[in-house]
């Protein structure tokens, strides 16, 4: 139990720690080089040029839609948690934030541009301000901010589709060249390659923050229904809704692939977006209630899978830094230098052994500590004072009950006791 005596909600630790791996996966195909998330340049091995058509297809959105979905989640048990502690939610919700932010920015500037750290600190502003909602309310809003955003960018990308010329490949080289130089100069360099996208970077952030603040929302109305307490081991309702979410979200990703990574040609890639934001929720809702679903029928088969994800999941802030400084080291001139030197397949294998290797730390790690270095961090700013003991502390066996591995045996999604905070994606 937490100090304030409520049990955390171990479903969305399973969760966080299989969207782990989704956006190790986009963000390594993104860092790797210029081609790399499209399959390569031209002439580029025809394995690799599927591989990126698949990831497209199943992956690209799909996690980030569910990290910020349970962001929304978190925002309303921290707000109990607070409660129940006596303390005044909003100071320390704007602690965290600015927290969240300083982290943000750091990895921004150092390790990958594309952060959305920053992003999901500013939104958390705005979720504060529409806390009061209702869960039909929050619903609503959330279906307006996709349908809006989707409308502008199907708009926008017909009228590239009609008024431009294909960007190829060719035309696109030497820019490519020169930040492919670039990040595989010193460090120097690759920092200041950093600063010169990040207006970029924060561009894109703020035209797809619509589609994050829908997923907080819904996250929200989600949290105020108390759907995972209700629904999270109910599973006839699980496999209803991953079965009904399926269709379209695949049809989306489908349109999507075929926009970004072919038969169609550049100028389609903002009408597949368009699609993405319609569909990729509903498949992401498929993928978590599919996984929870998996590990019910596998509890007794695989018992520890679903303990193994949910200590990641609770370390997911401290583990997404290490992805990014792990690929920084070695796509960069920080490291290795491989930028534009690893076909798709390659860094989709090294992403699979990645998060193997964060798998199988964080388990050994959560049996040590109570909090991820980064978690620690975050909580003793949020709560303005240095936090608790970082260890576990060690109960004699007599006076305890069933160990943690005991107890998953029995519930593959079981909650564990209350540790610490989440991460932002």
């Amino acid at each position: 139990m937490s100090p304030a005596g409520a049990p955390r909600v171990g479903e969305l630790d399973v969760l966080r720690g299989f969207a782990l791996f989704g956006i190790l996966v986009v963000n390594a195909l993104l860092v790797a080089g210029p081609y790399t998330v499209f399959g390569g340049g031209p002439g580029a091995p025809a394995p690799d040029r599927v591989a990126a058509w698949l990831v497209t297809a199943l992956v690209t959105a799909k996690f980030y839609v569910l990290f910020s979905f349970l962001f929304g989640y978190s925002f309303v048990l921290q707000a109990r948690s607070a409660r129940r502690a006596g303390a005044a939610f909003a100071p320390r919700h704007l602690r965290r934030t600015a927290g969240l932010f300083v982290l943000g920015a750091a990895h921004a500037v150092l390790l990958y541009p594309g952060d959305v750290l920053t992003t999901y600190a500013v939104l958390a502003l705005v979720m504060y301000g529409l806390s009061g909602l209702t869960v039909r309310a929050a619903l609503r809003l959330a279906a307006a901010l996709l349908l809006l955003l989707a409308t502008l960018l199907l708009g926008y990308g017909l009228l590239t589709v009609v008024l431009t010329e294909p960007v190829t490949a060719t035309a696109d080289a030497p820019r490519a060249a020169e930040r492919v130089v670039a990040y595989r100069g010193d460090a120097a360099s690759v920092l200041g390659t950093h600063l010169r996208d990040l207006p970029a970077a924060i561009g894109t952030d703020l035209l797809y923050a619509p589609a994050m603040l829908a997923a907080f929302l819904g996250g929200l109305a989600a949290a105020k229904s108390r759907l995972a307490e209700r629904r999270g081991r109910d599973r006839a309702w699980l496999r209803r809704t991953a079965l009904r979410g399926l269709p379209a979200g695949l049809a989306g990703g489908v349109i999507a692939a075929c926009c970004a990574c072919g038969p169609l040609d550049s100028r389609w890639f903002l009408v597949g977006q368009a699609a993405t934001v319609l569909t990729a929720p509903a498949l992401a809702t498929s993928y978590a209630c599919g996984l929870l679903l998996l590990l019910r029928w596998a509890g007794n088969r695989v018992p520890a899978a679903a303990g193994v994800l949910a200590a990641a999941g609770r370390m997911a802030l401290s583990h997404y830094l290490t992805q990014s400084l792990v690929l920084a080291w070695v796509f960069s001139g920080y490291g290795l230098g491989l930028h534009d030197r690893a076909g798709t397949v390659a860094v989709l294998t090294g992403c699979v052994l990645l998060y193997a290797v964060q798998l199988a730390l964080g388990a050994r790690l959560s049996a040590r500590v109570r909090y991820g270095p980064a978690e620690y961090v975050l909580r003793a700013v949020t709560r303005g004072r240095r936090r608790g003991a970082f260890r576990r502390r060690v109960t004699t066996p007599a006076r305890t009950a069933a160990p943690p591995a005991a107890r998953a045996d029995r519930e593959p999604c079981a909650a564990p006791p209350e540790n610490g905070a989440r991460r932002a994606p």
